[in-house]
C-alpha cells in the first residue's frame, strides 16, 4: 500500500502504522545497514577504524552526540549523514508546528484538531530531509530562538489573551520534533542559554515563560565542540556535558594516502581544467604535505588546527596556476610544475593561525616556508638523503668519480659551483622550461638514473624538482624575485647577498663535504 494515500488518522490506525522514537528508528535502520555491511557514512574517508564505529555505538546505545575536534574535521557532515538513517517519510497531523505524531499529539493544536475530527483528522508524510535542524551557535543566540516565545502579533490576530497557549510561537528546537538537531560550536551558546537545554535532555520536556508544559520532545541532539573553544572563547557548562551522553573525538587524516582522497574526493575541478591541466601524484602529495607540515610547525598554532580544506584549496590553486599560464601562451594542455606552487600561497595564509613567533615572522614568509619544508619531506621519498650524505666524511684522498658515486648530486652542485645560474620564470612556456632545465649539467642523467620509465614531461617535471628539492638541503641557492625563481651556487649567495632564505637547515651545510 502506498502510505501517501492515507490521509487520515482513522486510516493510519487501520494500516497497523506503529510508532517509534527517532532514537529508536535510527537504531533499527542502523542495524540493517551493519548487517548489510554497508557505510552509513559515505564520503567520510580515515574514520572506518575510529570515529564511525563511535558513532554507531553510540546511535544504537540511543545517545546524544558531542563530536569534538579541531576545525575541518568532517563533524557536522557526520550529523547531516544520519538523516539518511531516518525513515523515509514519517506521519504527522497536518498543520502542525512541532510535527506531532497523530498516535501521539504533544501540542494543544494536535490534540483539539483530534479532539474535533476524531478519525477524520488529516494527516500528511513527512519527508527525512525535512527532519533536520541546525544551529550555528553565537553568543546572540536566544532561548526564544531555541525553544519559543509568547508571539504578540499572534494574540493580537487571533484576539487571545496572552495566557493561552496558542499564542506560543516555537523555536527551532520543538519544530525539530521528531528529527535530528544540531547545535555547532556549542561552547559560544551562552551558558545561561546552554542551561535552558537542561530540562529537553535529562526530562524531554519544554518550558515557554510561564506555560506550564509537558511536552516530551522526541529528537536526537547531535553537538560539535573545537576544543580549543574551551579556553579562548567559552565552555560548555559542567551539568550539560554531563546530560550528552557519548563525547566522540574526532581528528585529521592520519597518513598522506587517506589526506589525497579526501582531496580528490572534494577539490572542485571544472572539466575543462581536467582537459587541459596533468596534475601528477608528486604534485599532490606536495601540497597534501604542506597540511601535515603546518599541523607540526612552530609557527602555526596547533590548537586551532589546520583544516583539510586548506589542501582542497590549495589544490585547486594549484591547477589554477597552470591554466593561467597556459591561456597566457595559449598552450592546449600543460602541467602543474613545483613553480607553480606559488599560486598555493594565498590558500595557506587565510587557513592557518599563527603563533606570536609566527605574526612576527609574517604569514606570507610562513606559507612560503610550509611549501619548501613539503619539498624537503617529499624529496627524499623520491631521492637519497642529502643529510645523510653531508654526514659521510672520506678517509682519505678519492678520485673524482669516487665521490660522485658516494654523492650522486655533486655533478649539479659542481655546474653551480662554475658560476652558472638557473632561471625560472613563473610563467614559462612549457618548452622553454623544458630546454632551459637541460641546461644543468647532470640534471636529466640524474632523474633518469632514478626513474628510467618516466616520460619527457615527467622527466622534466622532476629535474625541477631536484632543483627545488637541493634547495630546500641548502646544497644550492634559490630565491624568489619579480616573478621568477633563480638558482645559485650557495656559497656565491651567501657571499654577494649576505642574506639566506632557503627553507633549509644552515647549519647543516659544511663545504668540506662535497669536496
Amino acid at each position: 500500500m502506498d502510505i501517501k494515500k492515507i490521509k487520515t488518522l482513522g486510516q493510519l490506525k487501520k494500516s497497523g502504522y506503529k510508532a517509534r522514537s527517532v532514537k529508536e528508528e535510527i537504531r533499527d535502520n542502523l542495524i540493517v545497514t551493519i548487517r548489510n555491511k554497508e557505510n552509513p557514512f559515505t564520503g567520510i574517508l580515515g574514520y572506518e577504524d575510529t570515529v564511525i564505529p563511535d558513532t554507531e555505538r553510540a546511535l544504537l546505545s540511543r545517545h546524544n552526540i558531542l563530536f569534538l575536534g579541531l576545525r575541518g574535521q568532517a563533524k557536522t557532515r557526520m550529523a547531516r549523514q544520519m538523516v539518511d538513517l531516518l525513515d523515509e517519510y514519517i506521519p504527522v497531523i497536518a498543520g502542525s508546528e512541532v510535527n506531532d505524531d497523530p498516535l501521539k499529539p504533544l501540542s494543544k493544536f494536535a490534540k483539539d484538531l483530534i479532539a474535533e475530527y476524531a478519525d477524520e483528522t488529516p494527516i500528511q508524510w513527512l519527508h527525512r530531509s525535512e527532519r533536520y535542524g541546525e544551529k550555528l551557535a553565537t553568543p546572540d543566540v536566544s532561548v526564544a530562538d531555541l525553544i519559543g516565545d509568547i508571539d504578540p502579533i499572534k494574540a493580537a490576530n487571533l484576539k487571545l489573551s496572552f495566557a493561552d497557549e496558542k499564542v506560543i510561537h516555537y523555536g527551532i528546537i520543538p519544530r525539530s520534533n521528531r528529527g535530528i538537531f544540531v547545535i555547532n560550536e556549542l561552547p559560544d551558546l551562552q551558558a545561561r542559554i546552554q542551561v535552558a537545554l537542561f530540562n529537553i535532555l535529562q526530562e524531554g520536556d519544554i518550558q515557554i515563560r510561564g506555560f506550564k508544559l509537558r511536552m516530551p520532545l522526541d529528537i536526537l541532539f547531535v553537538f560539535t565542540a573545537n576544543p580549543e573553544d574551551y579556553t579562548n572563547r567559552g565552555s560548555i557548562v559542567t551539568p550539560l556535558k554531563d546530560r550528552i551522553e557519548s563525547q566522540i573525538l574526532t581528528h585529521y587524516p592520519k597518513d598522506i594516502e587517506t589526506s589525497l582522497a579526501i582531496t580528490e574526493q572534494e577539490a572542485d575541478i571544472l572539466d575543462a581544467q581536467k582537459e587541459r591541466v596533468m596534475v601528477s601524484d608528486l604534485i599532490k602529495r606536495l601540497v597534501e604535505q604542506v597540511a601535515f607540515e603546518a599541523r607540526s610547525n612552530e609557527y602555526v598554532d596547533k590548537k586551532s588546527g589546520v583544516s583539510a580544506r586548506l589542501t582542497i584549496a590549495a589544490y585547486e590553486n594549484a591547477i589554477s596556476s597552470a591554466e593561467r599560464r597556459a591561456i597566457i601562451h595559449n598552450e592546449k594542455q600543460t602541467q602543474v610544475w613545483v613553480s607553480d606552487l606559488a599560486g598555493i600561497i594565498p590558500a595557506i595564509t587565510g587557513k592557518i593561525e599563527l603563533v606570536y613567533e609566527g605574526e612576527q615572522e609574517g604569514p606570507y614568509q610562513v606559507a612560503v616556508n610550509l611549501v619548501d619544508k613539503s619539498i624537503r619531506s617529499q624529496f627524499i621519498q623520491y631521492f637519497p638523503n642529502p643529510d645523510q650524505l653531508k654526514k659521510k666524511r672520506g678517509n682519505g684522498k678519492k678520485s673524482l668519480e669516487e665521490k660522485e658515486i658516494e654523492n650522486p648530486y655533486k655533478v649539479i652542485t659542481r655546474w653551480f659551483d662554475g658560476g652558472n645560474h638557473l632561471d625560472l620564470l613563473l610563467d614559462m612556456k612549457d618548452a622553454d622550461k623544458i630546454a632551459t632545465l637541460y641546461k644543468v649539467d647532470g640534471l636529466y642523467g640524474f632523474v633518469k638514473k632514478y626513474f628510467p620509465q618516466a616520460n619527457e614531461k615527467e622527466n622534466a617535471l622532476l629535474m625541477e624538482f631536484v632543483l627545488h628539492g637541493l634547495s630546500s638541503y641548502s646544497l644550492i641557492s634559490k630565491k624568489v624575485i619579480d616573478g621568477k625563481i633563480e638558482f645559485k651556487d650557495l656559497m656565491a649567495s651567501m657571499m654577494n647577498l649576505g642574506d639566506m632564505n632557503l627553507g633549509g637547515e644552515e647549519d647543516e651545510f659544511n663545504e668540506d663535504d662535497y669536496k
